[in-house]
């Protein structure tokens, strides 16, 4: 993501998440610390005939990696695209040396529920009021990297 990708982004966005849809600064200050060698996040986007379908971030710091938002264009859903922008933050998180992801999800979204742990995230507790205004619940996820002979991997319970 760069910074001509925040105004189409921020599109998707409130058409998404319209109650607690990010700001363009929230956007701005993220993607002010995904460049340089000293990057602790990492901001990708997904196009489709010039037209932005998909977004996703992650936040990495102290061997944390926590997932900020992953977003995909109601008529992306079910094309594994959530999956594959997932998939590149988890290959960055292990760039970053993280050895834990963490991520939340609304309690009531149960399809990135069940996209997370086809990755391996386990439910580890909530967040009481967590989206606001709804005052909806977050469930908060886990996934445990780890080495294995050598080379990063992400540990699998499927």
């Amino acid at each position: 993501m760069r910074w001509w990708d925040i105004a189409p982004v921020l599109e998707l966005e409130r058409e998404l998440f319209p109650d607690d849809a990010w700001s363009e600064g929230m956007f701005w200050s993220e993607l002010a610390h995904a460049r340089g060698p000293h990057a602790t996040r990492r901001y990708v986007v997904a196009e489709e005939d010039d037209r932005l379908v998909g977004y996703a971030g992650l936040a990495a710091a102290g061997g944390l990696g926590d997932v900020q938002t992953i977003a995909v264009s109601r008529d992306q859903w079910g094309t594994g695209l959530g999956g594959r922008l997932l998939a590149d933050l988890l290959q960055h998180a292990t760039a970053f040396e993280c050895d834990e992801v963490l991520l939340e999800v609304r309690v009531d979204n149960t399809r990135a529920q069940k996209l997370y742990e086809r990755f391996g995230f386990e439910p580890i507790g909530f967040r009481r009021g967590y989206y606001q205004p709804g005052n909806i619940d977050a469930l908060v996820m886990r996934l445990r990297v780890h080495t294995v002979q050598g080379t990063e991997s992400t540990e699998s319970h499927g």
